[in-house]
């Protein structure tokens, strides 16, 4: 069976641009900070992927456990004939198991920024799930959407954003990203979002810190990107990954730290780094049940019903629209 042709966001287009604009923007601002999205080429999100198979990262394992005990309650949730729209849908391993456990999809819209991982991820369900129409959309889900649509006529739209990705952005945008995806699913529709779970310091900054240095290697290779695409010349010897969890903000702050007084050209710019200096590259907020469902709130959204691990760790929120006065 050949894979369906992936469409593009138009704005796909200026990539590059893009990339440009928000790296020097983010080296410009102090501190400095670049957006995680940008981790994700092809070599981050095959970087990523070994991550999710690390010991010491919990939330994946956890989360797969939920969607494999949990697969009939959510079948049972979304009910039959759902259109399952994805943000950032990675290699699609997930996204496998809901598949598996829905009621007749009829089509599959992933939305990833990194082409070869979408490439690779819609070839292999095509041949899993020959009666779900695939309708792969290469595009940032933060930018305006158009989405494609599906030859079946859904029942309801479903959201699906697991992995707790929405942890990677401030409580603003978190909330603006809630209501993107409010206007998304539209009346009647619904959402399936990860979020990770407060818990001890010691078992969060472990999973962002592993002994193999996979972590580590995942941050630095930002700089290996811009390098490629950007004409920089960070030398990655000259730094270092750094992940802490800030206990007041309750999320981890991982940070690309100079370890040296430097200069480094960036798509034609000089940029200075001091020695020490820690550049901002993601944040990953934990949350309680409480924190979330008001944060879902303000987004005129509201969960119906939450599966969590045994362990409390981990956590698959069904959200719904709710009333706007």
């Amino acid at each position: 069976m050949t894979p369906p042709l992936l469409l593009r966001n138009p704005k796909q287009v200026s990539a590059r641009a893009d990339l440009a604009a928000d790296v020097l923007h983010g080296l410009a601002r102090r501190p400095k900070r670049i957006p995680s999205k940008y981790f994700y080429d092809a070599r981050g999100s095959e970087l990523f992927e070994a991550i999710c198979e690390l010991p010491e990262y919990y939330l994946t394992r956890t989360e797969r456990a939920i969607l494999s005990e949990q697969a009939a309650a959510i079948a049972q949730a979304v009910g039959p004939r759902a259109l399952v729209v994805e943000y950032g849908s990675g290699s699609g391993i997930k996204t496998r198991m809901l598949l598996d456990a829905l009621i007749d999809p009829v089509a599959y819209v992933p939305i990833e920024i990194s082409e070869s991982a979408l490439a690779a991820s819609v070839a292999a369900l095509t041949m899993e799930f020959p009666h779900v129409q695939m309708l792969p959309l290469c595009a940032d889900f933060m930018e305006p959407l158009h989405l494609p649509a599906p030859k079946r006529k859904p029942t309801r739209t479903l959201l699906f954003f697991p992995g707790s990705t929405l942890g990677n952005f401030e409580l603003s945008d978190a909330i603006d990203l809630l209501k993107r995806m409010r206007c998304t699913i539209g009346p009647g529709g619904c959402a399936l979002i990860g979020i990770d779970l407060k818990k001890d310091r010691a078992t969060i900054e472990a999973a962002y810190n592993d002994s193999a240095g996979v972590t580590a290697e995942f941050t630095l290779n930002l700089l290996t990107r811009l390098n490629r695409e950007l004409d920089a010349n960070f030398d990655l010897d000259n730094f270092s990954h750094r992940a802490i969890y800030n206990e007041l903000a309750r999320r981890i702050e991982t940070h690309i730290v100079s370890a040296i007084d430097q200069d480094v050209i960036v798509d034609g710019q000089r940029i200075h780094f001091e020695a020490r200096e820690a550049m901002l590259v993601e944040y990953s907020c934990k949350y309680s049940q409480v924190d979330f469902e008001r944060m879902a709130a303000k987004a005129g959204m509201r969960v119906s019903e939450t599966w969590v691990d045994r362990e409390q760790k981990f956590a698959l929120q069904f959200l719904q629209r709710a009333a706007i006065a």
